[in-house]
């Protein structure tokens, strides 16, 4: 199996800064300037700087009515994601602002520190009822800068003062730090927490996901979580043909041994922008199996590298969606899991407290 060790982007996920392709923002020619000389002469940047824009929306929560998917509200607290998952379906997001969905969208980040007073007003709204709010189904909210910013932990202590039910998912083992605030909102059956875990080698990861948690980390995390009595999913996704299908029988039985009894599996997407930056991924990183992933790709999306349908985009029809169906159904059965639905409680929904208003009893 041959690797190239040496990516033209150190650290990651992305090769490129390609431009968005739907909103009319070009690349920059070249036209002879000192930018053009100093990349001939000195090559391009050896390291990217990560930056953070803090910015201050008037709403928090994103209301949805997707039938393919579990929730109807959302909360993102970044935008952008450090993490670099070069796989990440949420990258085209950042061409709506006229940046990369490549390079861009891991290292020009958004921050939004009034999240949980928005969300605190939200919730407070007369005509709020309250369903489960997901986190991380854009962006992660555990990825690096949640270590300065804690945003997803205010918006957590907002959830349990106000005993609104909450659903998260995360590629990171930075989701323990809050383990006191998960427990407590499990005791009141108001969270549940998935954890994606792609491969089991820490190679590939760091290829396929170079910020994010090493698969060990991930899978102790799923452990701790299980350990302190808070429902925890364990999800193989994506699965990407012929680079990280090999490991689901044993992601599910290392799961199964930490104690986790929910688990699933999603196939690869590859909406709009996202398809070249992988193939370009594929070009760097395993040349000598790109086609067949592209292929089989293909096989199971009729014909397309995506299917942006509803329904279809998240089943995968064709012989070799129908293998990775059956091989993770084995695997389930055999090691006593299930995909669990977790009923999270509404009822115990109560208005949280703000500025203007003292809660009596």
């Amino acid at each position: 199996m041959e690797r190239r060790l040496d990516p033209a982007v150190h650290g990651r996920g992305a090769q490129s800064g390609a431009a968005p392709q739907r909103f009319g923002l070009a690349e920059r020619e070249a036209d002879g300037d000192w930018r053009d000389w100093m990349e001939r002469l000195d090559g391009p940047p050896i390291k990217l700087r990560t930056t953070v824009t803090e910015e201050r929306p008037k709403t928090i929560l994103t209301f949805n009515q997707s039938p393919d998917i579990g929730f109807d509200r959302s909360v993102n607290a970044y935008r952008g994601c450090e993490h670099g998952c070069i796989y990440c379906f949420a990258r085209p997001t950042h061409a709506y602002h006229d940046l990369s969905p490549g390079l861009d969208f891991e290292t020009k980040l958004f921050a939004k520190p009034n999240a949980a007073e928005l969300l605190r007003l939200t919730l407070a709204r007369p005509k709020y009822r309250p369903r489960p709010i997901a986190m991380g189904t854009n962006t992660d909210p555990y990825q690096p800068i949640e270590g300065r910013y804690r945003i997803t932990r205010q918006l957590l202590e907002v959830c349990l003062e106000a005993r609104h039910p909450v659903t998260i998912t995360t590629k990171s083992d930075r989701v323990v730090r809050d383990l006191d605030l998960l427990a407590e909102l499990a005791r009141h059956r108001l969270v549940a927490v998935a954890i994606s875990v792609t491969s089991l080698d820490p190679h590939l990861s760091r290829l396929l996901e170079p910020r994010a948690s090493t698969p060990a980390k991930r899978l102790a995390a799923l452990g701790k979580l299980v350990a302190a009595g808070v429902p925890a999913h364990c999800s193989a996704a994506p699965v990407i043909p012929a680079i990280t299908d090999e490991f689901m029988e044993e992601i599910v039985t290392q799961a199964a041994a930490l104690g986790v009894r929910s688990a699933g599996w999603i196939p690869l997407r590859l909406p709009f922008e996202v398809a070249p930056l992988f193939r370009e991924w594929l070009a760097v990183h395993f040349p000598d199996r790109g086609d067949k992933v592209m292929a089989i790709v293909r096989s199971i999306r009729g014909g397309r590298d995506n299917d942006p349908n509803f329904h279809s985009r998240m089943r995968p029809s064709g012989v070799w969606a129908e293998l990775f169906r059956a091989r993770f159904r084995l695997a389930c059965k055999r090691a006593g899991l299930t995909r669990q639905r977790f009923d999270l409680d509404c009822s115990q929904f109560r208005v949280p407290e703000t500025g203007a208003q003292l809660r009596l009893l």
